[in-house]
């Protein structure tokens, strides 16, 4: 398995985009199979560089995450991530979750604060444990050999109430305390991708490779209550779009994979290093979007 590190330094050399996929960890056996046995084999048919695996609210997935990333990368010899979080864990256990993650196999690490338990109310750092994300790269990058990745929001984080500038410099200081390239929140609308990189780059001197999360739309019902979580906005002609949607998933649905389908290009055609796509355990709308991108590949 590679460092996540040298997959995009590679790809930034070929001149061709890194495509990797985020998962999370079901919650039914039934889930399980049909991820290992049905979306995995159907995704793999795009030759991605990379996936990962999230550690879900609180680090209420922690041993599965990593059950799931090192199940991966044997039975599929696909590079994979493992998430890890500050929340409801002490420094020492931290510490052990990296160190079965090591003996594991795992080389690569998306270094997150994490949402509260339940994914609601305020952030509580755990006694003994650590209250921002920076200093959990810090932690990693000095006891062990990771590549580690951290979190970006275009948009801004949504508890970060002083402005989007701000939290996007409190990003600086995550990348600064080691980390090797950006992930971002989904978006929807390229403009705030570009002011976000431009800031980054122009203003910080920030220089890691930024990597665009995409998420396409199953439903209208679904995206709102994914954007209202997470902060995130839907431009007002999307929003139209998807309010004459809101009773046919399977038009949303179509109307999901043409919007990333632009939306990607845009991103392409502007140098983005990869795309990063939230395929909600499904290979379906993923496929058909990395399909009509064939010509950047």
């Amino acid at each position: 398995m590679e460092f996540i590190k040298d997959i995009h330094r590679e790809k930034i050399a070929t001149g061709k985009p890194a495509i990797s996929f985020e998962f999370f960890p079901p919650k039914t056996e039934k889930g399980e199979a049909q991820l290992f046995h049905a979306v995995l084999p159907e995704l793999l048919k795009i030759q991605p560089d990379y996936c990962s695996v999230t550690y879900g609210a609180g680090g209420s997935t922690r041993g599965k995450t990593l059950e799931m990333v090192s199940r991966i990368q044997k039975d599929f010899q696909l590079t994979c991530m493992s998430h890890l979080t500050c929340v409801n864990a002490t420094r020492e256990e931290v510490n052990q979750v990296l160190i079965e993650a090591n003996k594991s196999g795992i080389k690569n690490i998306l270094a997150l604060r994490g949402d509260p338990p339940g994914g609601k109310g305020d952030f509580q750092a755990t006694e003994g444990g650590f209250t921002y994300s920076k200093d959990l790269v810090a932690f990693i990058r000095s006891e062990f050999d990771f590549s580690i990745g951290v979190a970006g929001f275009p948009e801004g984080h949504i508890d970060c109430k002083e402005g989007r500038e701000v939290d996007w410099d409190r990003l600086k200081e995550k990348v600064d305390s080691g980390a090797d390239f950006i992930i971002t929140q989904l978006f929807f609308d390229n403009d705030d991708f570009f002011r976000f990189r431009d800031h980054l780059v122009k203003k910080t001197g920030m220089t890691k490779p930024i990597i665009p999360g995409i998420l396409s739309v199953l439903s209208t019902r679904q995206i709102k209550r994914f954007t209202e979580l997470c902060g995130a906005s839907i431009p007002e002609s999307m929003l139209n779009r998807l309010d004459d949607l809101a009773e046919d998933d399977a038009a949303a649905t179509e109307f999901g994979i043409e919007h990333a389908v632009r939306q990607c290009e845009a991103l392409l055609d502007a140098g983005v290093p990869g795309l990063h796509f939230y395929c909600l355990n499904k290979s379906y709308s993923t496929n058909r979007i990395v399909d009509a991108l064939s010509r950047y590949r």
